[in-house]
């Protein structure tokens, strides 16, 4: 019997902005996300430099606006963002793609850098298979750091990997839309480079 997936990138793929600083802003309000920019400005700066991870880059920012923060309000507001916000940022194009692949009984996984605390939500409510990275909780509370490592690049292939045999596969369709795509991309049949953007 012939099986198919399909893996989607999320940030920039399936929706138009990224999520993080989307959720920062919803979650904050704009003049105290400016701010935190502006505190955490360095090591994004280093990070297009090169001279410092993206991994480095997202604890920064996680820390500075949600470390210490009790994982049921983050939570919270993940949610809140998931309904209020999100469907906002996704591009037609992309879900209707989704909604091809679940029409033919294929499965369909979301591989993501963001979080698992709102892309998980949605996902759900796609029914729609989600890997993405997790956050660092001790006691109940954030840290502001990443547990394991950050679901991008070689990590993405990694985590589908550890989930999936491929080899039951006998179609792989992939979406993504930068460079920490291209790993997950090369595993694909039909590989497809930001697809929705027109």
């Amino acid at each position: 019997m012939q099986k198919t997936i399909a893996f989607f990138d999320f940030d920039g793929t399936i929706t138009t902005k990224d999520t993080m600083l989307e959720l920062i802003q919803f979650s904050k309000g704009k003049a105290a996300y400016y701010l935190g920019m502006i505190a955490v400005g360095p090591y994004l700066i280093a990070l297009k430099a090169g001279l410092v991870s993206a991994t480095t880059a997202k604890e920064k920012l996680l820390g500075y606006f949600f470390g210490k923060m009790p994982v049921t309000e983050f939570n919270s507001i993940c949610k809140r963002f998931s309904e209020e916000r999100l469907p906002q940022l996704i591009r037609p194009k992309a879900i209707a793609k989704i909604r091809e692949h679940q029409q033919h009984n294929d499965t369909v996984t979301v591989v993501s850098a963001s979080a698992e605390n709102w892309v998980s939500f949605w996902c759900v409510q796609n029914n729609i298979h989600y890997l993405t990275t997790k956050l660092e909780v001790v006691n109940d509370t954030l840290t502001g750091k990443l547990f394991g490592n950050n679901c991008n690049a070689e990590e993405k292939v990694n985590r589908i990997k550890q989930q999936y045999n491929l080899s039951d596969y006998t179609t792989i369709y992939c979406y993504g839309d930068t460079d920490g795509d291209k790993p997950m991309l090369a595993l694909a049949s039909f590989a497809n480079y930001k697809p929705f953007r027109n």
